[in-house]
């Protein structure tokens, strides 16, 4: 796999990026990807007890990582939380290297973050908001589809129509991110111009992976429509079809109000389905590739046969 402007800022091997998921992005899950040579992330909110404190649990996860492997990390911050604050001092006071912001303005946090050597990069779903990421100072953006697992964009654009566009509004690095999940569309990613490729949905289902053995093989039997998106009156969600996305979508077929979908929805219900186990308790983000993944793997298995894979797609092409 060829290297490009993010294995060089990133300080690893392969452009390959494992997603932040919010429950499940554990230091276990990071530390198995960074050591097999891409770049494992890490989610402040990962391995949480249910009444458990963010900035506590974010620093036993770096803790734990640091002890499991050498190689670099990120961590995967969301900017519309209300203990946002807190997370971004831990990252600051833990001397995290690499930052990666979403759900948010990268106005707010990538200065100070930069201003201490921390390299940012920021997930964005539109051009504006592309070009936005640059002119805060962001090293680098993630271009993430409508195909993604979990929250999405309003605009709702497909990766392979977003990339080119982005690639040629700003002159910072992009990283491709939704529907991934083998080395074609690695290969179709950077023959759009992207410089790196991030996986979520591929990389819940390995054994690293702290998600509940039903969500993982939930993803392993789908097919290509078996995900939905919802609650498009807040923001577009792409799931796995469950009893629990119809009645979402009953609910906005019936004119529910944003706030009666949310009180359904709660706080905590993607946890229910991803943590515990109970797909019909709450959302199991699931992107849009899940029919592409046939086994649950160790995750160094899964960024070998991407790195591996590339190159026979590349003399597949050149024949």
């Amino acid at each position: 796999m060829r290297r490009t402007r993010v294995c060089d800022l990133l300080d690893i091997a392969f452009p390959i990026l494992q997603g932040g998921m919010l429950w499940i992005a554990t230091a276990e899950l990071a530390a198995a990807v960074s050591s097999a040579g891409a770049l494992g992330v890490i989610s402040p909110l990962a391995g949480m007890a249910k009444q458990g404190q963010p900035a506590k649990n974010f620093k036993g996860q770096l803790s734990e990582i640091r002890q499991l492997t050498p190689k670099p990390f990120g961590v995967n911050i969301l900017l519309d939380l209300d203990y946002t604050d807190g997370l971004i001092e831990v990252a600051r006071s833990e001397k995290v290297k690499i930052v990666i912001t979403a759900a948010g303005n990268p106005a707010r946090y990538t200065g100070a973050l930069k201003n201490e050597g921390v390299t940012v990069l920021h997930v964005v779903s539109s051009v504006n908001q592309a070009r936005k990421a640059e002119s805060c100072g962001v090293d680098g953006v993630i271009a993430e589809g409508i195909e993604a697992g979990a929250h999405n964009g309003a605009d709702e654009m497909p990766l392979f129509a977003l990339i080119p566009q982005v690639v040629d509004e700003i002159s910072i690095p992009v990283i491709a991110a939704g529907g991934i999940a083998d080395a074609r569309g690695v290969v179709a990613a950077f023959a759009l111009g992207a410089e790196g490729v991030q996986l979520g949905t591929r990389f819940v289902a390995v054994n690293e992976n702290a998600a509940h053995l039903n969500y993982k093989q939930a993803i392993v039997d789908a097919k290509d429509t078996d995900t939905v998106i919802t609650s498009r009156s807040i923001v577009p969600t792409r799931s796995l079809k469950t009893k629990f996305t119809n009645t979402i979508i009953e609910l906005e077929r019936s004119g529910a109000t944003a706030e009666d979908i949310m009180d359904f929805i709660g706080y905590r219900s993607n946890r229910t389905a991803q943590i515990e186990g109970n797909l019909n308790g709450g959302e199991a983000y699931c992107g849009a590739s899940a029919g592409l993944i046939k086994e649950i793997l160790p995750a160094k298995d899964v960024v070998q046969q991407l790195v591996e894979g590339y190159d026979y797609v590349l003399k597949r092409l050149n024949k």
